[in-house]
Parts: C-alpha cells; sequence; structure tokens
C-alpha cells in the first residue's frame, strides 16, 4: 500500500478515536493496513506534522488532544466569549525600563518614557497553551504588580483599578513556527506549528494603551468565525 493511502486510512482510524486517545502500535498498523513498517511510520511522521497525531517518546503514538476552542463573532463591537477551559498565567518576567525607538513608535510615546513589560505563560486545564509579551505604558498602571497577571482580565482591572477604558483593538494572526525558547515554554517539539497573534489597542480616548505579542500552540488551539451572509454575498 503507498504512502498517501495509508494517511488516508490513518485518517479514519484517528476520526473513530477521541482526542488523545492512543494510536495502535505501528506493527499492528502494518498488518491491519498490510504495508510495510517504514511506509506506516512515513505516513504517521506526516500526520504528525499537521497536528493529527502526536508521537510522545516511550508511550506511543496518540490522537490530537481536544483542541482549546476561541468563537469569535462577526459583528463589529460584539463582545468575544471567552475561550474553553480554565486559564492562568504564570508570570515569567515583570520589569519597567525604557520603551526605546520601535517600541516607542509602536506605542506611540516618547523614546525614553518608561514601558511595563510582561512576560506569560498561558496555562489552561494545566497544561500550556500560549507565551505571551504584554507591553504597557508605565504611567497608565502605577502600582500594578505582577500578581495582577497571573488571572482574570487585564482590561476589566484597568477599567475598575485605573479608570481606563479599552475601547477598540487591531489584532492579527498568522501561523508561525515555535523557536527554542517557546519550544521549551510550550513543550513542544522545536518548529513547532503555532499562531502568532499581535494586538494594539487604544482607549476611549484614542490612547494607545497596550501591544501584546502571543504565540499559541497550533497543535491546540482554534478560531471559530461565526459569519452572516447577505442576499449578495457572493
Amino acid at each position: 500500500m503507498r504512502r498517501a493511502e495509508v494517511r488516508e486510512r490513518l485518517r479514519e482510524l484517528i476520526d473513530a478515536r477521541a482526542p488523545g486517545d492512543p494510536m495502535p502500535s505501528e506493527r499492528s498498523l502494518s498488518e491491519l493496513l498490510s504495508a510495510s513498517r517504514p511506509t506506516v511510520r512515513a505516513a504517521i511522521d506526516d500526520l504528525a506534522r499537521t497536528g493529527l497525531l502526536v508521537r510522545q517518546h516511550g508511550r506511543g503514538t496518540f490522537t490530537s488532544p481536544h483542541k482549546i476552542s476561541q468563537e469569535v463573532p462577526a459583528a463589529f463591537g460584539q463582545a468575544v466569549p471567552p475561550a474553553d477551559g480554565d486559564w492562568t498565567s504564570e508570570v515569567l518576567e515583570f520589569r519597567t525600563g525604557p520603551a526605546g525607538a520601535r517600541l516607542g513608535r509602536r506605542l506611540q510615546i516618547s523614546p525614553g518614557g518608561d514601558v511595563l513589560h510582561v512576560g506569560c505563560r498561558r496555562i489552561v486545564d494545566g497544561e500550556p497553551m500560549a507565551v505571551e509579551e504584554i507591553r504597557l505604558p508605565a504611567d497608565l498602571a502605577p502600582g500594578i504588580t505582577s500578581g495582577d497577571f497571573v488571572s482574570g482580565s487585564l482590561y476589566h482591572l484597568l477599567r475598575e483599578r485605573y479608570r481606563v477604558n479599552p475601547a477598540e483593538a487591531v489584532q492579527t494572526v498568522e501561523p508561525t513556527v515555535t523557536d527554542a525558547d517557546e519550544s521549551r515554554l510550550l513543550a513542544v517539539p522545536l518548529h513547532s506549528p503555532a499562531l502568532l497573534f499581535e494586538r494594539t489597542t487604544r482607549d476611549d480616548r484614542g490612547r494607545i494603551i497596550e501591544f501584546t505579542r502571543s504565540i499559541y500552540r497550533g497543535d491546540r488551539y482554534r478560531i471559530t468565525s461565526h459569519l452572516k451572509l447577505g442576499p449578495h454575498s457572493g
């Protein structure tokens, strides 16, 4: 049996299993599919690269775990519902320093203006999901602490404690792969598929109040959009 045919048969076996279930051994699959073990191994490698299968050293091969889904409404101004799971954060960096030229332009402040640098690892149901770099003008939230980033909403905190009202944001999403540090923090192999989010947020006075760069695991995170199509939609 050819490699492409083996991949299709493996997809059928994956569809019949729950997320995180073990797959049969390579020897069993070779017998089941009447294919050589090198062909089976190559097909498994193909599906592992696409995120459908996960190899665990010393344990075997498993179907991909349940994906964390974030639903994004299509209507402008509609609130974004929270993503699945129990989310917490581990603060990895918390310091204040000069913005510098590049970040100063991004936040529209003086290069010598102080910026709060916060690095977090986002954890969902006990597993690492994302690495975030958050940048805020330091004078926006005097007295804020690293503990304020462990749980809860930053935007809620800004509204309630500092009377800063986040009003709009521009966010981009693009595919990428993890570097060495990101792979270590997310517990994934080097150059694993990931999603890169960059968000710039303004308050109701038009000030830029936040720039955040986030790397989310491509094998565990997905975005769902609900689209309403009118009578003249193409």
